[in-house]
């Protein structure tokens, strides 16, 4: 049977990077969340939250948008 989680339970790889990655950059989850809906992605504050907690999935179009918007290659997003 698949397992769709980590092995510490969370549904994504890339959320610690991410929330390393927008600290690097002096942003709050509401200043990533407004710059990636500028970048066409409709997402909140707190999903940004819960992306970085590992609460929530990440589909391929998001993490793209997430990239560019860090100003990272994706694959730095989904290193372990």
């Amino acid at each position: 049977m698949f397992i769709n989680k980590t092995a510490d339970g969370r549904n994504n790889l890339c959320g610690t990077h991410i929330a390393v990655l927008r600290k690097q950059l002096h942003l709050s989850q509401r200043m990533l969340a407004d710059r990636l809906q500028l970048a066409g992605l409709e997402i909140e504050k707190n999903a940004v939250q819960r992306i970085e907690c590992g609460k929530r999935f990440v589909t391929d179009i998001e993490l793209k948008t997430i990239a560019e918007v860090l100003g990272v290659p994706v694959g730095e997003l989904l290193l372990p």
